[in-house]
């Protein structure tokens, strides 16, 4: 009887592969909140989406878009998402505040955040101090973009008070607010810095997009997007917590091998905000500041901390236990499971 059920369950895997890892999962369906999905910073998300990877895991994934990640952030704290896909720095933040994230798989290995200025209307900008004052555009209030801001500001000398933040989304209409000169200055990821950049709408004061200037702002490394989730969640869902790595550890190796040509057959067009061409000038730059294995490097909690504490006396004068905001331990199973991709 044993050799018949053992032989059954092998047919059903061959035949029916989900099924069987979805009877192994505690969780099989769940929602990701995201902020900005068609952002590259958040490209490995979508691959592991488009083709399938969720759904090889035996994971039937609903991917909720939000104007920015601190609404995704909200999503998950609310009750009405499961995962966050965003800023590693959030996990620091929300262990300071006393509801424990921890971060499982990495999707960028830096920020990948562009800050930049609106020559219209700062015709005579000469450096950060001159942004006080002014308006600055950001995917969302809190967001990473707005840390971006807030760190670069306080290496200059200047508050987040002393500038007003606008939240103008992660597309189109952040594209228009910047052109349309309704703020000086903005802060925000590919597609939409190339496109301001290259229509001369845009001059870039700091750019995160390259790893190795990334970690000369930051003084050290600074993953990008990840995703993490309260430890409960991990606690109670071990297998779905890996299947979400193992999905997205396949995305950040599928990405490394990618070309543009591959690129367009599988993100959806709106993603393009109307401009192919600088869609893919912009994937070949953020092709290397996406994660190649999905680990988080042993100094990036250092790294975020220092950054949010460079404008929070409150967090800086705090201890937190840092290695409980991330782990590798999923990702190494995960790259141990697809070697390749």
């Amino acid at each position: 009887m044993q050799r018949r059920q053992l032989i059954a369950t092998t047919v059903a895997s061959a035949a029916f592969p989900s099924l069987v890892w979805s009877q192994a999962l505690e969780k099989p369906q769940l929602s990701i909140a995201v902020g900005g999905k068609n952002l590259f910073y958040y490209l490995p998300l979508t691959i592991a989406e488009q083709l399938g990877y969720f759904k090889a895991e035996g994971l039937d994934v609903t991917i909720v878009d939000f104007s920015g990640g601190a609404r995704a952030l909200q999503a998950v704290v609310g009750g009405s998402a499961d995962v966050v896909s965003g800023a590693f720095e959030h996990t620091v933040n929300m262990h300071f505040k006393g509801q424990p994230m921890r971060a499982f798989v990495v999707q960028g290995a830096a920020p990948q955040i562009t800050l930049g200025y609106n020559p219209k209307t700062m015709p005579n900008y000469k450096s950060v101090a001159d942004l006080k004052g002014k308006k600055i555009g950001v995917t969302a209030p809190g967001s990473s973009t707005n840390v971006v801001v807030n760190f670069v500001l306080a290496k200059a000398g200047l508050k987040p008070s002393d500038v007003s933040i606008v939240g103008v989304g992660a597309g189109n209409g952040a594209v228009a607010a910047m052109r349309a000169g309704q703020v000086d200055a903005m802060s925000n990821l590919d597609p939409v810095s190339t496109l301001l950049t290259r229509s001369g709408d845009m001059k870039i004061i700091t750019d995160t997009r390259n790893v190795a200037e990334a970690e000369k702002i930051f003084g050290g490394p600074m993953p990008g997007a990840c995703l993490y989730c309260p430890q409960p969640f991990i606690d109670k869902y071990p297998n779905t917590t890996q299947a979400l790595a193992n999905a997205i550890v396949r995305a950040d190796k599928w990405i490394q091998q990618a070309g543009p040509s591959d690129i367009i057959k599988v993100v959806p067009e709106s993603y393009f905000l109307g401009d192919r061409a600088v869609y893919l000038e912009a994937f070949l730059s953020a092709q290397k500041a996406l994660s190649a294995d999905g680990m988080f490097p042993a100094k990036a909690p250092e790294t975020a901390f220092r950054a949010l504490a460079s404008v929070d006396e409150k967090l800086a004068a705090t201890k937190l236990d840092l290695s409980l905001v991330y782990t590798n331990d999923f990702v190494r199973k995960a790259n141990a499971k697809y070697p390749k991709g």
